[in-house]
């Protein structure tokens, strides 16, 4: 099942590691329902990056592909090592067609990066994403390790590290929005580690197993909160990924983020033992949620993208529900977030459990645009008002 498609994988998740050094208290992969993680091995075998490598080769060259997005993921991927990322990194694109890019990047907790650590992810063309809760101490009380020592001294020290030692192979910092946290003041703290961009992304929950903190609508005011403190920079301080793709779908322009908007979804993960699954997320919904029933060892992409789960997932608007596909905010919103629609004995066609944050965040950055434009208009005005009485003045 070959040939080119619009809708193909371009973002290949590899698990290189199962497990992590950390035992953050609210994780959804290790404290969630589904517990596929203790079947499988904790580190990947050369046996299945070596086949992935072909396969994501194989995908690339099927639908001719110009650049695909290797994220090398976990548990903790550096757990891994270093030099097993480089390598299998340096596979993928040794095995793709040469007009194909491929953009790579780990995501870490940043505990164990060390200078050494940062400079073989550098050298091999690997960008850097730190997972944070914010940018204090007191905002990472819950990610802690094993033993439950904070992990904040280690992830601090790594994140500076990245952006002392190698700021282009920085890709910035993901970071889940706590409701009971200033929006205000993480914001700010995050901008004290250097990041590029900030991606916020709300915490995974739906309608049987609701988000923390999840009533009066406050992950919406929250999210409304950053942002106007991000608009009023007057400067881009950083970039903040949720707030521009809402922008910029505003404006109709194209969005490229599982937040929002209608784009056809293009992402895949390989698990550590080389099963081919739909992304970490639905994990949250129930056991078995991101299941395919495929792996890389006998499987190619394309039969995951004919795999019903994903086909509803690339159908746009189609694969909404009736409320969803008549609300004027559905070019911008989406339905949200796949995993935040499900409900049990309902699957996943419902709107979002966030569906009225959304339309809170939606609608405040609309009236923030068409201010700022109204602003500008009168301004504009006004100059060539002046401009005219001087002309018209004498000389």
């Amino acid at each position: 099942m070959s040939g080119t498609s619009g809708h193909a994988f371009r973002q290949f998740v590899v698990k290189t590691h199962s497990r992590c050094n950390l035992a953050c208290t609210y994780c959804y992969v290790y404290e969630g329902p589904d517990r596929s993680w203790r079947s499988r091995p904790a580190s990947v075998p050369p046996e299945v990056l070596d086949r992935t490598a072909t396969r994501i080769a194989e995908h690339a060259r099927d639908h001719g592909l110009e650049d695909v997005s290797l994220v090398l993921h976990g548990g903790e991927p550096l757990l891994a090592g270093a030099g097993t990322l480089a390598r299998f990194t340096a596979l993928v694109r040794e095995r793709v067609p040469a007009h194909c890019t491929v953009h790579a990047v780990v995501q870490t907790n940043a505990t164990l990066l060390t200078p050494r650590r940062v400079a073989v992810l550098a050298d091999a063309g690997i960008r850097i994403g730190v997972s944070l809760d914010g940018g204090l101490a007191a905002h990472n009380a819950r990610r802690v390790d094993h033993a439950g020592r904070p992990s904040w001294p280690a992830a601090s020290r790594g994140a500076l590290l990245v952006a002392a030692r190698a700021p282009e192979a920085y890709l910035g910092v993901l970071t889940v929005v706590d409701a009971t946290l200033d929006p205000v003041e993480t914001y700010e703290s995050l901008l004290e580690l250097r990041p590029p961009a900030v991606d916020f992304l709300l915490p995974h929950g739906n309608w049987s197993a609701p988000p923390p903190h999840w009533a009066g609508g406050r992950h919406g005011e929250w999210l409304c909160a950053a942002f106007d403190r991000w608009w009023a920079a007057g400067r881009r301080e950083t970039r903040v990924r949720l707030f521009e793709e809402c922008v910029a779908l505003l404006l109709g322009l194209p969005s490229a983020t599982e937040s929002l908007g209608l784009a056809p979804f293009d992402a895949v993960v390989v698990e550590t033992d080389g099963s081919i699954e739909q992304v970490d997320s639905l994990k949250s919904a129930y056991d078995g949620a991101a299941r395919t029933g495929l792996t890389v060892l006998r499987n190619s992409f394309d039969e995951a993208l004919w795999h019903p789960a994903v086909a509803a997932r690339q159908a746009g608007a189609a694969s909404l529900c009736e409320q969803c596909r008549a609300c004027p905010l559905l070019a911008v919103c989406g339905g949200g977030q796949y995993a935040h629609r499900y409900r049990s004995g309902r699957g996943f066609r419902n709107p979002s459990v966030y569906c009225a944050d959304l339309q809170r965040f939606i609608r405040h950055v609309a009236a923030r645009l068409a201010a700022d434009a109204t602003d500008a208009t009168d301004g504009a005005d006004a100059a060539d008002g002046a401009a005219a009485g001087r002309e018209g003045g004498p000389s």
